[in-house]
């Protein structure tokens, strides 16, 4: 509708209309935040690229035998022998890739070689052992883990060790007492 915003009547009606239409928007917002909370929650994958390991079906994850696998062998030779950068070395040397996946649309994501930070990431992610993370809270999934529990333990323990005795670190200064 018009309305003349020129007179102090038309200006009042005109923001009483934008702020309906603002609350609205607000309350669609919060609607769409409760729901994925709320799926989350339940253990259920709301989208986007699935980790390593795992591929979409009917929008659950659903292990990939051979990518589970690869998972498997990163998270025990990570355990065995705890170096990130000798396990990232001997990956690219086999030309490991990080996931290559079709999205919903129908575009092609191809994989990369495999870096620290990917690998950091493989391992922080609580997917591996049937959980879903959502903000700062870990829900059991709808989906199987397909690493055990104990080798994910040790994961863990391998990479807190690690970071405190990173070259130049709180840990490498104390031994270096003049």
């Amino acid at each position: 509708q018009a309305f003349n915003t020129t007179n102090s009547m038309g200006r009042l009606t005109l923001n009483i209309l934008l702020s309906f239409a603002q609350f609205e928007r607000e309350l669609a917002g919060e609607r769409v935040r409760d729901k994925i909370a709320a799926s989350r929650q339940r253990g259920i994958w709301m989208g986007g690229m699935p980790p390593l390991g795992y591929d979409v079906v009917d929008r659950k994850l659903v292990p990939n035998p051979k990518e589970a696998d690869l998972v498997r062998e990163l998270f025990a030779r990570f355990a065995a022998l705890p170096s990130m950068a000798h396990l990232v070395r001997e990956l690219r040397a086999k030309g490991v890739k990080s996931k290559s996946w079709t999205t919903v649309k129908g575009h092609e994501r191809h994989g990369k070689l495999i870096d620290k930070g990917y690998i950091y990431k493989i391992f922080k992610n609580p997917v591996y052992i049937g959980l879903v993370a959502y903000k700062g809270s870990r829900y059991p999934g709808q989906h199987s883990a397909i690493v055990d529990q104990s080798l994910w333990d040790s994961v863990q323990a391998a990479l807190s060790t690690g970071s405190q005795n990173v070259k130049g670190g709180s840990a490498a200064r104390e031994t270096k007492a003049p």
